[in-house]
């Protein structure tokens, strides 16, 4: 398998605009969040699961997860949401972790919210965290979103705190200025990445 980044940040830091930006340079990126979707997918066992233990409430008149439902329900209630992570989390990294060895490209960027709060940093050799100022990610979530203040600061408050995140980092890139900056950060970042890939 190839040198695997973690990518992660608070909400609304830009992790989306990193990583869009490696996938530009031909670099393959998965996603933890959409590896957690892929789980919960219609006839997957997952999703059976979580309806007969949730309800019909979790579950949206398509057949899906109504995935905002279910967050309103596990946010508040720690409970319920350790019994969803004890059922989606190895699942989620057995889904992870067959989407890095099928990656061809020189190194791969592992992206996840919780990559630090989860086990998922264990597949990664380095850690780049994208930083912003906390006013930052409630003001980018609420209009992006189209979230309440509160709602953001409530999935702040569960994320590792960013002190925590820093000291884990072995790159940071504050994204606080213009994309095009930000394009040219990723970039210097890809030429060690490759030279250290090609160390290994």
């Amino acid at each position: 398998m190839s040198l695997v980044i973690g990518v992660t940040g608070g909400i609304g830091s830009g992790k989306t605009a990193v990583t869009d930006r490696f996938q530009s340079l031909g670099i393959t990126v998965v996603d933890a969040d959409l590896a957690s979707r892929v789980i919960v997918e219609p006839g997957r066992p997952a999703l059976t699961e979580i309806e007969a233990h949730f309800g019909p409430n979790a579950i949206a008149e398509d057949g899906t997860l109504d995935r905002r439902a279910l967050r309103d329900i596990v946010f508040s209630n720690p409970d319920e949401r350790k019994w969803l992570e004890q059922l989606t989390h190895p699942l989620i990294g057995q889904e992870i972790m067959s989407q890095l060895q099928a990656s061809q490209s020189p190194y791969t960027v592992l992206v996840s919210p919780l990559l630090l709060e989860s086990a998922q940093h264990q597949m990664a050799q380095r850690i780049l965290v994208i930083d912003v100022p906390v006013e930052t990610q409630i003001t980018r979530t609420v209009s992006r979103d189209d979230a309440t203040e509160d709602g953001v600061k409530a999935i702040i408050d569960v994320q590792m705190d960013r002190e925590t995140r820093l000291r884990k980092a072995d790159d940071v890139i504050t994204n606080d200025k213009t994309l095009n900056e930000l394009h040219n950060k990723v970039d210097a970042l890809h030429n060690n990445y490759l030279a250290l890939a090609s160390a290994q």
